[in-house]
Formats: structure tokens, sequence, C-alpha cells
């Protein structure tokens, strides 16, 4: 039995690994909820065995929480290599209401178990209830046998992300939004940040990118390739609502330092044009009071910083056959150490996220 440790990482030597470092694992969770997921989400579902197929050839144990009812369909869809477990979710958005993992020098590995209130509880949240998501930390930290802790403060692990060397990565937009901890100052955020992330230093970010439905999470728009380098979501086109964002971003990424005095090498990684949700996808998808409703004309957040980093490869999204290629070769400089291997990500953007958010790594300890 794991033990709910009253303490903090930080207080007992544990640090946040950068995502960069070696994984033991992942985790997903299998999409079937039909007023986000058009057509009973067998597209999504789709979408998903192939990322799991994909970061499990990359040298990672992935497993699949999957409810009971959608239990052996999805064993029968996803190769044998992937790990089935039932578990009842609300959602599929392991990044965010999964656990964070923490290690120590001593090789043991924790999870910090966020407060989750689906990106925003009853003022703006993207769906209710969520109980059962609040629940899965908790569950997959029984199951990988780490002791956890339970953090005081609302957070997604999408809306953080670390170099593993005591900086952190996050937005205002984000973790500044009332819906989140309205009773906590930016102070008291970066104080929690250090005590369950055992960070040193914040850097903030203003915006995510443009409609991005989670209030802005950096895992969208920013990330550390390794220490003292990060990747931004990037356009050259003025016009684009985007390109204000990100300009903002790296003006404030070029003037940083991280926690050991380092400047940072901002690598920009062109984003796809403008996706927009067509009249057949939007009509797929069962409309429900209290979720957020898909629309036809609305933008997608696309970016092709939503990628996942598995022991061997990077398992990035492909959004548009128009830039599909130039990010791949990106990513492929910034990562020369890494295949680069591409999945279809459309479905899973129609649904609110990309790769990065339905995956967890469990890191190695």
């Amino acid at each position: 039995m794991t033990r709910l440790i009253d303490s903090t990482p930080a207080a007992d030597g544990f640090r946040m690994p950068g995502e960069f470092e070696p994984h033991e694992g992942c985790w997903m969770i299998w999409p079937e909820r039909t007023d986000n997921w058009r057509l009973g989400a067998k597209p999504a579902q789709t979408a998903f065995a192939q990322v799991a197929g994909a970061i499990a050839a990359g040298g990672e144990q992935v497993t699949m929480a999957v409810s009971s009812r959608q239990y052996e369909h999805a064993r029968n869809s996803l190769p044998a290599e992937v790990r089935v477990v039932e578990m009842t979710t609300d959602d599929a958005w392991m990044r965010d209401c999964g656990p964070t993992f923490v290690v120590d020098g001593a090789g043991r590995r924790r999870g910090v178990d966020w407060v989750f209130n689906a990106w925003g509880g009853l003022d703006g949240g993207l769906y209710f209830p969520w109980k059962n998501d609040d629940l899965v930390a908790g569950k997959v930290c029984e199951i990988e046998g780490a002791d956890r802790y339970r953090a005081p403060i609302v957070l997604e692990g999408g809306a953080i992300h670390v170099d593993g060397e005591g900086t952190l990565l996050t937005t205002e937009e984000c973790l500044l939004n009332p819906n989140r901890n309205p009773s906590l100052s930016r102070q008291q955020i970066e104080e929690q940040l250090r005590a369950f992330l055992g960070i040193e230093r914040v850097i903030w970010l203003i915006h995510g990118s443009f409609n991005d439905e989670t209030d802005g999470h950096v895992d969208n728009i920013c990330c550390f390739a390794r220490p003292g380098e990060v990747i931004l979501n990037w356009t050259d086109d003025v016009r684009d609502p985007q390109h204000a964002i990100s300009a903002a971003a790296l003006e404030r990424l070029e003037r940083a330092t991280d926690a050991r005095g380092r400047s940072l090498t901002v690598h920009k990684l062109p984003m796809p044009p403008p996706i927009l949700i067509t009249e057949e996808e939007a009509r797929g998808v069962d409309p429900v009071e209290g979720t957020l409703p898909r629309l036809a004309g609305d933008r997608l957040a696309a970016s092709y910083v939503n990628y996942y980093v598995a022991n061997e490869r990077i398992v990035m999204p492909l959004l548009d056959e128009r830039t599909d290629a130039e990010a791949r070769r990106a990513l492929e400089r910034i990562f020369p150490e890494r295949d680069v291997v591409g999945v279809p990500a459309r479905e899973i953007l129609l649904g609110g996220g990309n790769v990065h958010c339905i995956t967890q790594q469990v890191p190695a300890a």
C-alpha cells in the first residue's frame, strides 16, 4: 500500500525531472465521451492508439487507463505491448489530471497529486462533474507503487514545464487565472511550486497559444528541449493573433535567466496555418449542457510544441501536410540524438489538446 505523505517533495529532497530525462513508462487515458469526441470517439481512439504505439516503440512501457465498458474494445485496438488497466475517469487528459512524478538522488520516485477542477471549475471549466478525474493521480500512484503528496492548489500538468535543474516555465494567463487559485498571489503560487516540484526559479510568460481552451497552458506554446534551451510556438505572420503572443513570450525568454544563471537559447518552431473545425466535425459531437461546445468555424489551438519526448524518439503531432515536414526538420535539428516520428493528430486537436496533453511520463527512478 502506498502512503499519502504529509510533507513536501522539496523538504524531502525530491525534484521534478525534465521530460527529456530517462523514463520508465508513460500513462494515457482512452477517450470515449461523445460530447467531446466526435462519432462516438472512434476517430479519436484510433489516434490515441497510434500515439500509444509510437511511444511504446520508442522504448517505454505505455499504460492505457480504460473504463469497464470500453475495456475489451481498447484491448483489441491497442498494440499487445501496451498495458491496459481498468479505471473510471471523466475524460482523457492524463497530462492534466494524472500525477506529476518527482525523484530524488537515492533512486526513489513519488507522485504529486494536484487538485483538478476541469480547467476552471464552475467559472469557465470545460465539463462537469470532474470528481473521477480528480481521483486519477492517486490511482496511478497506487498502481505504480509510488507514495504521493496531495498538493493544496489547483494545477494541471500541462500548465508547467521544467528543465530538471531548478527552472520552471508557466503562463500568467493560466496560473494567475481567478478560476484556479483566486486566494493566492503570484508569490504564494511560486512558493507552492518550489515546495512541490523542487524548483528554484519561475519564468512567467504572459499568454499561452491563441484560443487555447485550457486558459493558456504553457505546454502548447513553449517547453524545454534541455537545460538552457527552449522551443517556442512561432509564426512570422503579423496578421495572425498568435504573432503578438509569441513575440511577447520571446521578449521575456530573451530577458530571462534560469536557476543556474544561464541565458536561454530559443528555438522557434513554426506553427501550422489556422486550423478550423469543419461543419462535419462539429455535427459529429453530441451537444450536452455544461460541456464546452464544438462549433463549426472555431479555431483550434494547433501547435507542434505539443509533442512527447520518449526515451528513443520524439512523437510529434501531424497537423497540416503543408507544414508537417518543416516542423519535423526543425525538431530533428533540435533533437539530433532522437528519431522524430509523426502521428496524425487532428482528431486529438478536435478534443482540445494534443500529443503532450494526453500523455504523462513516469521518470526512471
